[in-house]
């Protein structure tokens, strides 16, 4: 069994883990996920595209971008659709394959297991020198590799804050905060030492009690499961009665010699011969353990691996239950809702609105003119320039107030009277469309009411 136990003096305080270096077939996919989830983690802040950061949530000016995509407060029905389409493929990935997702996907699991832990590995050595070394007196070694270690976790720590910051308030604004003055960027200092403490607090002390107690998507496993979902599971139909490798009565017992070794990997002190439980992460580091051992004593594989509770319990091959089927059709239907929106979306939000508390004009020519007040918001990084117009060309437009130039991610305003001759008024309210045109090209139009008596 896995040493656990690491409390102070009084015997009080929470326990520690010291699970075993995983090593095997699955871990080694994992490595390579891992690697390439983190490249992309520490890249897209700082990879430009279409003249905006590849990813950035700026969450204070209300701003969002997505690969090329600017959202803005406008845009926030987008923004919460995405999130919601997010949440139901999680809920459909959970169905089908379990709480693989906390353990391959995480970012909390990835910089754990696969950054932090490491480290610590590398530095302080295996589960039993680990334990060994935290029970010793603080000797000269002791001191000198605790220090290298929490520097290390003090530094990668660091780098985590200023990439989370970068996706926060975008990178341009974190270069200014890291070459100007920390005076003239206070907040900014403050919000990097913040994070950087949280982060190093998470990874050097309350690691899995994130997965364990803090974070409910464990919870949430014992309604999104089914007979049909693969987890991380214990044959036990195979594997019991367990019992100690002895010559010439393997016949008699399970296949599973009761070594200890799935527990003793697993970053979450469990035992997955017990069944499913919350804590489990489907990590694989058990399957991997498990799988070495039944190497070694000519033993298929799998005593330990990807199944569902009606193979283990009927041997009933998998099958995707109604729900996943259920999960996966509203996917499709959001994601291409999703799509029709984003497809159909203007990059330049155009509103009209007659002037509150007028009523139609007749002009000294017999013409008829409304008053009304517009507003253009550009949701691009770049200058526009436009002209307004309406798309009646018998119609003219007397501006008020005229911009020619819609800065990028600016707003303009126009007041302007449309002007219609009698011969085209044929009742007391007809609809009228306005266009933005840029380069010979309609970018935007609106829709409102025109008003006057006909003849």
């Amino acid at each position: 069994m896995p040493a656990k136990n690491k409390t102070n003096k009084q015997g009080k305080g929470r326990n520690f883990l010291y699970p075993k270096k995983p090593a095997g077939r699955l871990y080694t996919y994992r490595k390579w996920v891992s690697y390439a989830l983190l490249l992309c983690l520490f890249s897209f802040p700082f990879v430009q595209f279409k003249g905006e950061q590849l990813v950035l949530l700026n969450f204070i000016s209300r701003k969002f971008v997505f690969f090329g995509l600017i959202f803005t407060p406008q845009d926030f029905y987008l923004f919460a659709f995405a999130m919601l389409i997010f949440i139901l493929f999680v809920i459909c990935f959970t169905v089908v394959l379990g709480r693989l997702w906390c353990g391959w996907a995480c970012p909390q699991t990835i910089f754990m297991e696969m950054v932090f832990r490491r480290i610590e590995y590398w530095i302080e050595g295996d589960a039993l020198h680990q334990k060994k070394l935290d029970a010793q007196p603080w000797t000269a070694e002791k001191i000198f590799k605790k220090t290298v270690k929490h520097f290390l976790f003090l530094l990668i720590s660091f780098g985590i804050a200023n990439t989370f910051l970068a996706y926060l308030i975008g990178s341009d604004v974190l270069y200014k905060i890291i070459t100007e003055p920390v005076s003239a960027h206070i907040s900014g200092f403050i919000s990097i030492c913040i994070f950087t403490a949280v982060f190093y607090t998470v990874f050097a002390y309350v690691r899995e009690i994130v997965c364990t107690v803090i974070c409910p998507y464990g919870r949430l496993q014992g309604v999104l499961l089914d007979n049909q979902s693969l987890i991380v599971a214990y044959d036990e139909t195979r594997g019991e009665p367990r019992g100690k490798l002895v010559k010439d009565a393997g016949h008699l017992k399970g296949d599973c010699v009761d070594c200890g070794l799935c527990v003793q990997v697993c970053p979450t002190g469990i035992d997955i011969r017990k069944g499913t439980q919350l804590e489990c992460i489907n990590c694989t580091a058990c399957i991997d353990a498990c799988d070495e051992v039944m190497l070694k004593i000519n033993k298929p594989e799998r005593l330990i691996g990807f199944y569902n509770n009606d193979f283990i319990q009927a041997r009933k091959p998998f099958r995707a239950g109604f729900k996943a089927y259920g999960y996966a059709a509203v996917l499709l239907v959001a994601m291409i809702l999703f799509s029709s929106l984003i497809y159909n979306r203007q990059n330049v939000e155009t509103t009209v609105l007659r002037a509150s508390g007028t009523l139609f004009q007749t002009r000294a020519d017999g013409s008829i003119s409304n008053l009304y007040n517009a507003e253009l918001i550009n949701k691009t990084n770049r200058d526009i320039r436009f002209s307004f117009k309406s798309a009646n060309s018998t119609d003219s437009i007397l501006f008020i107030q005229q911009e020619k130039l819609l800065p990028k991610e600016g707003t303009v305003h126009l007041t302007f009277f449309l002007i219609r001759k009698p011969a085209q008024i044929k009742s007391y309210k007809t609809e009228v469309t306005f266009e933005v045109v840029t380069d010979k090209k309609t970018i935007s139009t609106a829709t409102t009411s025109f008003f006057a008596n006909p003849n």
